[in-house]
């Protein structure tokens, strides 16, 4: 699981309007639209939602050391 984190911090939206933003920084609301929308296949989507699970539920506070 914690490589899954480390890629959160690390890893960079690669287009959309947050293009170049670190996936661990994405605001809530566009993760939410992912939510409802369908995430991308593959390991983008994977980490987007789960992204949003941590977001959701107020988790983000488990991110603050991997920075």
């Amino acid at each position: 699981m914690t490589d899954s984190l480390e890629l959160l911090v690390r890893t960079r939206m690669p287009y959309g309007k947050y293009k170049g933003t670190p996936i661990a920084d994405l605001p809530g609301n566009y993760l939410n639209w992912f939510a409802r929308e369908g995430f991308p296949a593959g390991e983008l989507g994977r980490l987007l939602a789960l992204m949003h699970e941590i977001d959701h539920n107020g988790l983000k506070h488990l991110l603050a050391p991997l920075r």
